[in-house]
């Protein structure tokens, strides 16, 4: 309560200290489509999301479980209650559950992990443990390893660079990693690449649990024996059924054999709490962790190796389970074959509260809606269809599969793809394509946020302006105070470019169609993520308590849809987008300067190591690794391609503005269909160097982030790893996608202009 109190005593000051912050001129919707967008923001109630999510919570839903299948069925028979025509489409994915799990504590003295989230009286679903799978990280191989054990902070490159540097090795290893800073599958990865035998993660105190606030149930926060579940398959190679990599998971499939797939972990690895965690680093000796690797335990955070060794033991059921996408069709009117698609998931990895089914619920408030409109007689211009994923914990394995087995027809006919997951108590959140930004700011604008009664995008705005932080990563980030001045000065609030973690990642980053992610939080961060206590009782407690942020989430997408679905030229902007692939030259200029210059410093510190070593041999030391200096790299052929789609956003954007009313339904068609196309120009059918699933060349995953995006990622990644010709290369491909990009907004810039005249 005091958090919101101080939040909102900022909203008000910079709302006075502020004013003139009014933002874009946003184009005007039609009297008609914006009749029909009103009332259907009257429509969402959050008294039914609260019944749909008591109803799908209930019980635990994992992939394969009984619960699982009779929520499909049941959000089948709501679609269809809504006037939606609607089916469920079946996929058979592999699916490892647990058979044995060991974790114990040989030296210097013995334990045992407990491995177990006990039951809370309080919370009445946490006690179904019949029906809960046990904390486990799906897709680890079978191991039973026996080594010293070894803590490696988050388990991210940078802390091997630090261990090295420290004298510490993992080789012959089971290293302990924290939770955070990088997605959980990152961290087996890059243990095995450093010889580790073992892998295990932890929940830190520090990072979600009694540092931040109460625990659950007093608050919500994870308690000590509280567990994050989550799939460690390495999905930077490729999402969706490890056994049938690029093709649906369908009849007939041709799969892998177990032993040749690639997204399967090289090591063993398990999920533990902090209250297992906490005896095993305090048996660690050697070196003091550096002061930032310490979390909140009430020990001395030490790196080892020794003397405390650990014997980790796994075995899981390497089964084949069926998955259930509910997909629900309303028909265009005028362009059947133009689809708005828009999803979320209903599998979870126990009730799954927060994680899926705040997103779930929302989603289906929005066809409710949207099959009121029907019975009043409005119909879309295109297709809509709502889609509700199985499997997404796992691996996004439903959408990926679907898109997977329909991936011609996608590649005809989707427009957009609109996701959400998680939703929750705050602020407007939105990632996505850069085309769709200047839509996102506009039904932002549309938006009521139920807490300040404020616009959805003045609330962003100005929370932008008072938690400015400099931007993370290589490059050139923004400090806060351009960070604080571009919110306030920049016509459209920027959103954040996509990596993975959702079922956005096989639509926009496989097919290259223009993709979404939309949520609301920000104020109700608890520690119950992939556990047992994600559920009812929980967000009921803790999180959107009544349900008007759920109901906030279904207008805002809903708007989303019905602009898409209903505007005679698609909303595609490239102004937004051309700002932004700007940024993107100028922190890869940046970064390759930054390389240059680290080169040279690590160049100065391995002859100081080397002087120290000759003046005192006594005297142990760890001399960095040299770094090669960079060779020179032209970004010519970049600039010039960004300021080609600078030039060619600039003249869609005249013409588009001066464009009268669009009479002419062939030449609208025309228009559309290129449109559609502009984030196709984005991909190349070779994909990404060692990772070809993925063929966006301005948005992907990052190797070594895993959810965090990378962008342009070919050329970043390989200049951030010392690559350097494939760096150029890279430069190449991606000036050539940039190019086409502006030649095809120049031909629907002429295809407008024919028609103002």
């Amino acid at each position: 309560m005091r958090r919101w109190l101080c939040a909102l005593s900022t909203l008000v000051f910079l709302l006075v200290t502020f004013p003139q912050f009014t933002g874009a001129q946003k184009p005007a919707v039609s009297s008609e489509n914006a009749q029909w967008e009103e009332k259907f923001r009257a429509i969402p109630d959050p008294n039914n999301l609260r019944e749909y999510m008591r109803h799908l919570s209930a019980r635990p839903h994992h992939v394969g479980s009984a619960y699982d299948k009779a929520n499909a069925e049941w959000i089948l028979a709501k679609l269809k209650s809504f006037g939606l025509d609607a089916k469920i489409e079946t996929f058979d994915v592999l699916y490892p559950t647990p058979k044995l799990r060991v974790l114990e504590m040989t030296a210097p003295t013995h334990f045992t992990a407990k491995l177990q989230e006990p039951p809370l009286a309080v919370d009445p679903t946490s006690n179904q443990q019949s029906e809960q799978l046990p904390s486990f990280h799906a897709y680890s191989i079978d191991g039973d390893v026996t080594a010293p054990l070894v803590y490696v902070n988050y388990g991210i490159p940078e802390d091997y660079d630090r261990l090295e540097r420290l004298g510490v090795s993992v080789k012959g290893a089971i290293v302990i990693a924290k939770y955070g800073n990088s997605w959980r599958g990152i961290k087996p990865k890059v243990a095995a690449e450093h010889g580790a035998v073992g892998c295990i993660i932890y929940s830190d105190p520090h990072d979600d649990g009694y540092a931040e606030d109460e625990v659950f149930p007093a608050g919500p926060m994870r308690p000590k024996d509280g567990v994050q579940r989550g799939s460690v398959a390495d999905m930077p190679l490729f999402p969706g059924d490890p056994l049938t990599p690029g093709i649906g998971a369908v009849p007939g499939a041709k799969r892998l054999a177990l032993k040749d797939a690639p997204t399967l972990t090289k090591i063993p690895v398990l999920p533990i709490s902090y209250a297992d965690a906490q005896p095993l680093l305090a048996a660690l000796t050697g070196p003091v962790a550096p002061a930032e690797w310490r979390g909140s335990l009430p020990i001395t955070y030490r790196i080892g190796p020794g003397p405390a060794k650990v014997h980790l033991k796994l075995q899981f059921n390497w089964d084949t389970k069926t998955i259930y996408d509910v997909i629900a069709r309303i028909p265009g009117a005028q362009e059947p074959d133009q689809w708005i698609i828009r999803g979320n998931h209903h599998d979870a990895w126990v009730n799954g509260a927060e994680d899926p089914t705040s997103g779930q619920v929302a989603l289906l408030e929005e066809a409710r809606a949207l099959g009121e409109l029907l019975k009043q007689g409005w119909r879309p211009k295109r297709t809509i269809i709502y889609c509700a994923w199985d499997g997404e914990e796992p691996g996004l394995l439903g959408s990926t599969e679907w898109v997977e087995t329909h991936a011609e027809e996608l590649s005809q006919h989707a427009v957009v793809y609109i996701n959400t997951d998680t939703n929750g108590r705050g602020y407007l959140q939105v990632e996505g394509s850069h085309t769709l930004e200047k839509l996102v700011n506009n039904v932002a604008r549309d938006i009521q946020d139920p807490e300040t009664k404020l616009s959805a995008w003045k609330r962003s705005q100005l929370s932008r302006i008072a938690n400015a932080r400099p931007a993370r990563g290589g490059g050139a980030g923004k400090d806060a105070a351009e960070e604080r001045k571009e919110a306030r000065e920049r016509a459209d609030l920027r959103i954040p470019a996509l990596g993975s973690g959702s079922d956005y990642s096989a639509f926009l980053q496989h097919l290259g169609i223009a993709s979404l992610n939309v949520g609301y939080g920000g104020e109700d961060r608890g520690g119950i993520y992939h556990s047992i206590y994600d559920d009812f009782y929980w967000y009921t407690h803790f999180s959107d308590t009544d349900f008007v942020y759920g109901r906030a989430l279904a207008q805002t997408v809903g708007t989303l849809v019905l602009r898409m679905a209903d505007d005679d030229v698609l909303p595609f902007d490239f102004t937004d987008l051309a700002d932004t692939v700007q940024m993107y030259a100028k922190e890869l200029k940046a970064l390759y300067k930054q390389k240059q210059d680290s080169a040279r410093e690590r160049d100065l510190e391995l002859k100081e190591a080397v002087f120290q070593a000759t003046s005192d041999p006594r005297q142990p030391t760890f001399p960095p690794k040299a770094e090669e200096i960079p060779p020179q790299i032209n970004f010519g052929a970049l600039d010039d391609a960004v300021k080609a789609l600078t030039a060619s956003a600039d003249r869609y954007q005249k013409a588009i503005h001066a464009a009268g009313p669009m009479g002419n339904a062939a030449a609208v068609h025309a228009l559309n269909q290129k449109l559609m196309e502009s984030e196709r120009r984005f991909t190349n059918s070779d994909g990404l160097a060692r990772r070809p699933w993925f063929k966006h060349l301005l948005y992907a995953p990052g190797f070594y982030t895993g959810y965090g995006v990378k962008t342009v990622p070919g050329v970043r990644e390989a200049l951030e790893q010392g690559r350097y010709d494939e760096a150029q290369s890279e430069i190449a491909r991606v000036s050539k996608v940039l190019q086409e990009e502006s030649a095809l907004i120049d031909s629907a810039t002429g295809d407008l202009e024919k028609m103002g005249h």
